[in-house]
Protein backbone atom coordinates (compact mmCIF):
# COMPACT_ATOMS: atom_id res chain seq x y z
CA UNK A 1 0.00 0.00 0.00
CA UNK A 2 2.90 2.52 1.39
CA UNK A 3 4.93 1.58 -1.95
CA UNK A 4 1.99 1.80 -4.29
CA UNK A 5 0.69 5.28 -3.04
CA UNK A 6 4.83 6.10 -3.13
CA UNK A 7 4.76 5.15 -6.96
CA UNK A 8 2.32 8.05 -8.13
CA UNK A 9 3.77 10.98 -6.02
CA UNK A 10 7.21 9.92 -7.18
CA UNK A 11 5.75 10.23 -10.88
CA UNK A 12 4.03 13.84 -10.35
CA UNK A 13 7.33 14.83 -8.50
CA UNK A 14 9.13 13.87 -11.72
CA UNK A 15 6.49 15.50 -14.10
CA UNK A 16 6.57 18.38 -12.03
CA UNK A 17 10.12 18.71 -12.49
CA UNK A 18 9.97 17.77 -16.32
CA UNK A 19 7.48 20.85 -16.44
CA UNK A 20 9.77 23.64 -14.85
CA UNK A 21 12.70 22.62 -16.61
CA UNK A 22 10.84 22.91 -20.03
CA UNK A 23 9.27 26.03 -18.65
CA UNK A 24 12.94 27.26 -17.65
CA UNK A 25 14.57 26.16 -20.81
CA UNK A 26 12.08 28.49 -22.92
CA UNK A 27 13.75 31.95 -23.36
CA UNK A 28 16.79 29.10 -24.90
CA UNK A 29 14.65 27.21 -26.73
CA UNK A 30 12.86 30.33 -28.32
CA UNK A 31 16.71 31.73 -29.37
CA UNK A 32 17.64 28.30 -30.78
CA UNK A 33 14.79 28.61 -32.89
CA UNK A 34 14.90 32.13 -34.33
CA UNK A 35 18.94 31.14 -35.01
CA UNK A 36 17.68 28.08 -36.95
CA UNK A 37 15.13 29.71 -38.99
CA UNK A 38 17.93 32.64 -39.82
CA UNK A 39 20.62 29.79 -40.90
CA UNK A 40 17.75 27.70 -43.03
CA UNK A 41 17.00 30.85 -44.68
CA UNK A 42 20.50 32.33 -44.91
CA UNK A 43 23.11 29.81 -44.07
CA UNK A 44 25.70 32.46 -44.77
CA UNK A 45 24.67 35.11 -42.06
CA UNK A 46 26.03 32.19 -39.32
CA UNK A 47 29.25 33.25 -39.23
CA UNK A 48 31.57 35.96 -36.87
CA UNK A 49 30.91 38.63 -39.22
CA UNK A 50 27.05 37.62 -39.70
CA UNK A 51 26.65 37.48 -35.70
CA UNK A 52 28.29 40.72 -35.18
CA UNK A 53 26.18 42.66 -37.67
CA UNK A 54 22.88 40.95 -36.33
CA UNK A 55 23.56 41.40 -32.65
CA UNK A 56 24.75 44.71 -33.45
CA UNK A 57 21.88 46.40 -31.11
CA UNK A 58 21.53 43.10 -28.85
CA UNK A 59 23.75 45.05 -26.21
CA UNK A 60 21.85 48.02 -25.84
CA UNK A 61 18.95 45.95 -25.70
CA UNK A 62 20.16 43.37 -23.30
CA UNK A 63 21.12 46.30 -20.72
CA UNK A 64 17.78 47.96 -20.88
CA UNK A 65 16.07 44.92 -20.67
CA UNK A 66 18.25 44.20 -17.39
CA UNK A 67 16.93 47.49 -16.65
CA UNK A 68 13.14 46.28 -16.84
CA UNK A 69 13.93 43.54 -14.98
CA UNK A 70 14.80 45.29 -12.13
CA UNK A 71 11.74 47.15 -11.91
CA UNK A 72 9.47 44.46 -12.92
CA UNK A 73 11.17 42.73 -9.69
CA UNK A 74 9.29 44.64 -7.52
CA UNK A 75 5.92 44.59 -9.21
CA UNK A 76 6.06 48.08 -10.93
CA UNK A 77 6.60 48.41 -14.78
CA UNK A 78 8.92 51.51 -16.03
CA UNK A 79 7.17 52.85 -19.42
CA UNK A 80 9.82 55.64 -19.06
CA UNK A 81 13.13 53.77 -19.98
CA UNK A 82 13.10 54.51 -23.74
CA UNK A 83 12.66 57.97 -23.36
CA UNK A 84 15.81 57.61 -20.82
CA UNK A 85 17.72 55.83 -23.18
CA UNK A 86 17.04 58.55 -25.35
CA UNK A 87 18.07 60.56 -22.75
CA UNK A 88 20.93 59.35 -22.05
CA UNK A 89 22.45 58.99 -25.55
CA UNK A 90 22.17 62.86 -26.07
CA UNK A 91 24.15 63.17 -22.96
CA UNK A 92 26.32 60.50 -24.02
CA UNK A 93 26.98 62.80 -27.68
CA UNK A 94 27.23 65.92 -26.18
CA UNK A 95 28.28 66.48 -22.49
CA UNK A 96 29.89 63.54 -22.13
CA UNK A 97 31.98 64.39 -25.00
CA UNK A 98 32.72 67.70 -24.44
CA UNK A 99 32.86 68.11 -21.05
CA UNK A 100 33.40 64.80 -19.27
CA UNK A 101 32.89 65.37 -15.57
CA UNK A 102 29.92 67.43 -15.89
CA UNK A 103 28.35 64.86 -18.28
CA UNK A 104 29.45 61.74 -16.14
CA UNK A 105 27.62 63.85 -12.81
CA UNK A 106 24.65 64.23 -14.84
CA UNK A 107 24.51 60.56 -15.26
CA UNK A 108 24.58 60.04 -11.89
CA UNK A 109 22.40 62.24 -11.22
CA UNK A 110 19.58 60.57 -13.50
CA UNK A 111 20.72 57.08 -11.56
CA UNK A 112 19.97 59.04 -8.29
CA UNK A 113 16.72 60.41 -9.48
CA UNK A 114 15.53 56.61 -10.25
CA UNK A 115 16.16 56.26 -6.91
CA UNK A 116 14.00 58.67 -5.90
CA UNK A 117 11.34 57.60 -7.49
CA UNK A 118 11.11 54.27 -6.57
CA UNK A 119 11.45 55.85 -3.18
CA UNK A 120 8.68 58.34 -4.38
CA UNK A 121 6.56 55.49 -5.25
CA UNK A 122 6.51 53.62 -2.19
CA UNK A 123 6.16 56.36 0.32
CA UNK A 124 3.13 57.84 -1.67
CA UNK A 125 1.83 54.32 -2.64
CA UNK A 126 1.58 55.41 -6.16
CA UNK A 127 1.14 53.65 -9.16
CA UNK A 128 4.40 53.11 -10.94
CA UNK A 129 2.92 52.95 -14.82
CA UNK A 130 1.15 56.28 -13.77
CA UNK A 131 4.64 57.81 -12.59
CA UNK A 132 7.06 56.62 -15.15
CA UNK A 133 4.35 57.15 -17.97
CA UNK A 134 4.88 61.12 -16.75
CA UNK A 135 8.92 60.66 -16.48
CA UNK A 136 9.05 59.36 -19.96
CA UNK A 137 7.44 62.53 -20.70
CA UNK A 138 9.86 64.52 -19.12
CA UNK A 139 13.13 62.81 -20.42
CA UNK A 140 11.73 63.33 -23.99
CA UNK A 141 11.44 66.98 -23.45
CA UNK A 142 14.91 67.48 -21.63
CA UNK A 143 16.36 65.42 -24.87
CA UNK A 144 14.98 67.56 -26.90
CA UNK A 145 16.16 70.63 -25.28
CA UNK A 146 19.46 69.29 -24.80
CA UNK A 147 19.52 68.08 -28.99
CA UNK A 148 16.86 69.38 -30.77
CA UNK A 149 17.72 67.39 -34.29
CA UNK A 150 20.02 64.30 -34.68
CA UNK A 151 23.54 64.96 -33.81
CA UNK A 152 26.54 65.02 -31.57
CA UNK A 153 29.58 62.64 -31.60
CA UNK A 154 29.89 60.03 -29.25
CA UNK A 155 33.43 59.85 -27.37
CA UNK A 156 36.31 58.23 -29.02
CA UNK A 157 36.74 55.92 -26.10
CA UNK A 158 32.86 54.72 -25.99
CA UNK A 159 33.14 53.98 -29.76
CA UNK A 160 36.56 52.42 -28.99
CA UNK A 161 34.57 50.13 -26.24
CA UNK A 162 32.07 49.15 -28.54
CA UNK A 163 34.12 48.19 -31.87
CA UNK A 164 36.01 45.67 -30.16
CA UNK A 165 36.51 42.62 -32.03
CA UNK A 166 38.10 39.79 -29.73
CA UNK A 167 38.98 36.61 -31.30
CA UNK A 168 36.68 33.77 -32.20
CA UNK A 169 33.38 34.98 -30.17
CA UNK A 170 31.20 38.41 -31.45
CA UNK A 171 31.77 40.91 -29.21
CA UNK A 172 27.85 41.09 -29.01
CA UNK A 173 27.92 37.74 -27.68
CA UNK A 174 30.58 38.35 -25.13
CA UNK A 175 29.17 41.15 -23.82
CA UNK A 176 25.86 39.27 -23.43
CA UNK A 177 27.65 37.11 -21.77
CA UNK A 178 29.02 38.82 -19.14
CA UNK A 179 26.15 41.17 -18.36
CA UNK A 180 24.04 37.46 -17.84
CA UNK A 181 26.74 36.36 -15.47
CA UNK A 182 26.22 39.85 -13.96
CA UNK A 183 22.85 39.66 -13.52
CA UNK A 184 22.90 36.13 -11.92
CA UNK A 185 25.54 36.84 -9.87
CA UNK A 186 23.88 39.70 -8.17
CA UNK A 187 20.44 39.07 -8.44
CA UNK A 188 20.41 35.49 -7.60
CA UNK A 189 23.78 34.95 -5.68
CA UNK A 190 23.97 37.13 -3.34
CA UNK A 191 22.10 37.40 -0.17
CA UNK A 192 21.14 41.13 -0.88
CA UNK A 193 20.01 39.76 -4.52
CA UNK A 194 17.39 37.19 -2.37
CA UNK A 195 15.91 40.08 -0.57
CA UNK A 196 15.64 41.65 -3.47
CA UNK A 197 13.55 39.12 -5.14
CA UNK A 198 12.16 38.39 -2.04
CA UNK A 199 10.10 41.84 -1.97
CA UNK A 200 8.57 41.33 -5.03
CA UNK A 201 7.38 38.26 -3.61
CA UNK A 202 6.87 38.48 -0.06
CA UNK A 203 7.07 42.41 0.74
CA UNK A 204 5.65 41.36 4.01
CA UNK A 205 7.94 38.74 4.86
CA UNK A 206 11.12 40.74 3.69
CA UNK A 207 9.22 43.92 5.95
CA UNK A 208 9.62 41.94 9.28
CA UNK A 209 12.57 40.35 8.77
CA UNK A 210 13.87 43.56 9.42
CA UNK A 211 14.90 44.80 5.83
CA UNK A 212 13.79 48.44 4.75
CA UNK A 213 11.35 48.04 1.76
CA UNK A 214 11.60 51.87 0.88
CA UNK A 215 15.48 51.21 0.53
CA UNK A 216 14.77 47.57 -1.58
CA UNK A 217 12.51 49.76 -3.94
CA UNK A 218 14.68 52.64 -4.21
CA UNK A 219 17.78 50.43 -4.44
CA UNK A 220 15.75 47.97 -7.22
CA UNK A 221 15.25 51.51 -9.35
CA UNK A 222 18.45 52.92 -8.98
CA UNK A 223 19.94 49.41 -10.18
CA UNK A 224 17.06 50.13 -12.94
CA UNK A 225 18.84 53.41 -13.81
CA UNK A 226 22.32 52.24 -13.70
CA UNK A 227 21.54 49.88 -16.67
CA UNK A 228 19.52 52.74 -18.41
CA UNK A 229 22.33 55.08 -18.52
CA UNK A 230 24.56 51.70 -19.73
CA UNK A 231 21.97 51.34 -22.29
CA UNK A 232 22.20 54.87 -23.54
CA UNK A 233 26.02 54.65 -23.35
CA UNK A 234 26.29 51.82 -25.40
CA UNK A 235 23.85 52.77 -27.85
CA UNK A 236 25.51 55.84 -29.01
CA UNK A 237 28.95 54.21 -29.04
CA UNK A 238 27.72 52.04 -31.27
CA UNK A 239 25.21 54.68 -33.28
CA UNK A 240 27.97 57.01 -33.00
CA UNK A 241 25.68 60.01 -32.33
CA UNK A 242 22.50 60.53 -30.57
CA UNK A 243 18.92 61.61 -31.21
CA UNK A 244 16.33 61.88 -28.80
CA UNK A 245 13.77 59.87 -30.13
CA UNK A 246 16.39 57.08 -30.63
CA UNK A 247 15.13 55.00 -27.64
CA UNK A 248 10.94 55.29 -28.02
CA UNK A 249 11.03 51.76 -29.31
CA UNK A 250 12.93 50.59 -25.47
CA UNK A 251 10.61 50.50 -24.03
CA UNK A 252 8.17 47.92 -25.21
CA UNK A 253 11.07 45.54 -26.20
CA UNK A 254 12.80 45.81 -22.58
CA UNK A 255 9.32 44.24 -21.04
CA UNK A 256 9.05 41.65 -24.16
CA UNK A 257 12.91 40.51 -23.01
CA UNK A 258 11.88 40.23 -19.60
CA UNK A 259 8.77 38.22 -19.85
CA UNK A 260 10.05 36.39 -22.77
CA UNK A 261 13.16 35.19 -20.38
CA UNK A 262 10.89 33.79 -17.85
CA UNK A 263 9.73 36.58 -15.93
CA UNK A 264 6.59 37.57 -14.07
CA UNK A 265 4.55 40.70 -13.78
CA UNK A 266 4.00 39.79 -9.98
CA UNK A 267 6.03 37.57 -8.08
CA UNK A 268 9.37 39.07 -8.12
CA UNK A 269 10.06 35.99 -10.33
CA UNK A 270 12.97 36.99 -12.71
CA UNK A 271 15.47 35.93 -14.59
CA UNK A 272 18.72 37.44 -15.40
CA UNK A 273 19.52 34.98 -17.98
CA UNK A 274 16.57 34.65 -19.42
CA UNK A 275 16.22 37.65 -19.59
CA UNK A 276 19.36 38.62 -21.65
CA UNK A 277 18.32 35.55 -23.81
CA UNK A 278 14.96 36.79 -24.64
CA UNK A 279 16.78 40.42 -25.16
CA UNK A 280 18.98 38.32 -27.80
CA UNK A 281 15.97 36.66 -29.50
CA UNK A 282 14.10 40.10 -29.62
CA UNK A 283 17.03 41.49 -31.44
CA UNK A 284 17.67 38.80 -33.88
CA UNK A 285 13.65 38.71 -34.57
CA UNK A 286 13.45 42.55 -34.44
CA UNK A 287 15.07 42.45 -38.17
CA UNK A 288 17.23 39.92 -39.27
CA UNK A 289 14.21 36.80 -39.25
CA UNK A 290 12.13 38.90 -40.27
CA UNK A 291 13.95 40.44 -42.97
CA UNK A 292 15.23 37.41 -44.49
CA UNK A 293 11.75 36.48 -44.24
CA UNK A 294 10.78 39.61 -46.66
CA UNK A 295 8.07 40.98 -44.59
CA UNK A 296 7.29 44.43 -44.87
CA UNK A 297 9.16 46.75 -42.62
CA UNK A 298 5.18 47.71 -41.48
CA UNK A 299 4.52 44.36 -40.40
CA UNK A 300 7.52 43.52 -38.48
CA UNK A 301 6.33 45.00 -34.81
CA UNK A 302 3.39 42.95 -35.74
CA UNK A 303 5.39 40.04 -36.39
CA UNK A 304 7.42 40.55 -33.23
CA UNK A 305 4.31 40.82 -31.18
CA UNK A 306 3.48 37.21 -32.63
CA UNK A 307 6.60 35.39 -31.39
CA UNK A 308 5.65 36.89 -27.87
CA UNK A 309 2.26 35.31 -28.08
CA UNK A 310 3.53 32.02 -29.09
CA UNK A 311 6.12 31.75 -26.55
CA UNK A 312 4.19 32.80 -23.45
CA UNK A 313 0.94 30.98 -24.94
CA UNK A 314 3.60 28.03 -24.68
CA UNK A 315 4.39 28.69 -21.40
CA UNK A 316 0.75 28.87 -19.93
CA UNK A 317 0.24 25.88 -21.82
CA UNK A 318 2.60 24.07 -19.85
CA UNK A 319 1.62 25.42 -16.42
CA UNK A 320 -1.67 24.73 -17.16
CA UNK A 321 -1.10 20.86 -18.14
CA UNK A 322 0.53 20.56 -14.74
CA UNK A 323 -2.00 22.42 -12.77
CA UNK A 324 -4.75 19.90 -14.18
CA UNK A 325 -2.66 16.75 -13.30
Amino acid sequence: MTTASAAPASSRASAADLRRGLRAALPALSLALVIAAIAWLNPRAISYFGFTLMLNLAIPIALVTMAQMFVIACNDLDLSIGAFVGFVTCVSATWLRDEPWFGALALLGCVALYAALGALIYLRNLPSIVVTLGMSFVWQGLAILLLPKPGGRAPVWLQAIMGVKPPFIPFPIVAALLIAAVGWFGVMRTSYGAVLRGAGGNAIAIERAGWSLLKVKATLFALAGAFGVLSGMALVGITTSADANIGNGYTLLSIAGVILGGGEFVGGKVSPIGAVLGALTMAMAASPLLTFMNIPPDWQVAANGAILIIVLAARVLISRNGAER
